[in-house]
């Protein structure tokens, strides 16, 4: 990836989420190869997301294939069909939108200026409409959600919605998308630890992730409010 781009705390995320999920299995006497898999590829991406680098989109690619299958398999629907319908095919956009802004392969690219993506910030009034339409839109995908039997409508469609709005924005390079994030990770982390409760398989090592998930992205927004003011 060219240029060292990972900080101490960067690899903190990465070691903690093995360690824990090595952790769970011991605890649990349980081996969940497939939401390992899910949730180690998924704090790298996010790592790598944070630090600007267009190399997230390779483990991307494998974490939303198998969080939909995870997804699919606790009846989250609607988180089911955002990683197999949207999510997946935004790794290839995000890739092509992501040079388009200057992020390279490496440090040596001939083509671009440096390793990490140009990132820019809405104006106030973009910022309002984005908050505003997010908000009608959760409220209306959950009734939809409630009634096909989704067992937690409004916290799936906040999932939902808020995760297809902050990809497009991570496309588009846009800074707020960590606003989104951060929120998707707390409600992720509630609605997945009620699955632990009602006993679900995958349940634990998803909580795992979504917490690192969390704390990654209160860093990435650290980081993107630089990126966005150079």
């Amino acid at each position: 990836m060219g240029k060292k781009v990972l900080s101490l705390y960067d690899w903190f995320l990465i070691i903690g989420v093995v360690a824990s999920n090595i952790l769970y299995s011991i605890l649990t006497g349980t081996l969940d190869v497939i939401g390992s898999a899910a949730g180690i590829t998924g704090v790298l991406c996010v790592v790598l997301v944070a630090k600007g680098s267009i190399w997230n989109y390779l483990f991307g690619l494998v974490n939303v294939s198998l969080y939909a299958y995870i997804s699919y398999k606790s009846s989250l629907y609607g988180d089911a069909a955002l990683n197999a319908l949207y999510y997946l095919p935004m790794q290839f956009i995000g890739w092509w939108q992501w040079r388009k802004r200057g992020a390279a392969l490496s440090g040596n690219d001939a083509e671009h200026d440096g390793v990490q993506v140009k990132a820019r910030r809405m104006t106030v009034p973009q910022r309002v409409l984005l908050f505003t339409a997010c908000a009608a839109a959760v409220i209306g995908i959950g009734f939809i959600l409630r009634y096909v039997g989704d067992p937690q409508p409004f916290k799936d469609s906040t999932t939902t919605v808020l995760s297809i709005v902050a990809q497009a924005l991570m496309a588009l390079a846009f800074m707020e998308q960590w606003f989104l994030w951060i929120v998707t990770n707390v409600v992720s982390v509630i609605m997945w630890s009620v699955c632990v409760a009602r006993g679900d398989f995958h349940a634990g090592v998803m909580v795992i992730m979504w917490v690192f998930y969390l704390l990654n992205s209160i860093n990435g927004l650290r980081v993107w409010l630089k990126l966005s003011d150079r």
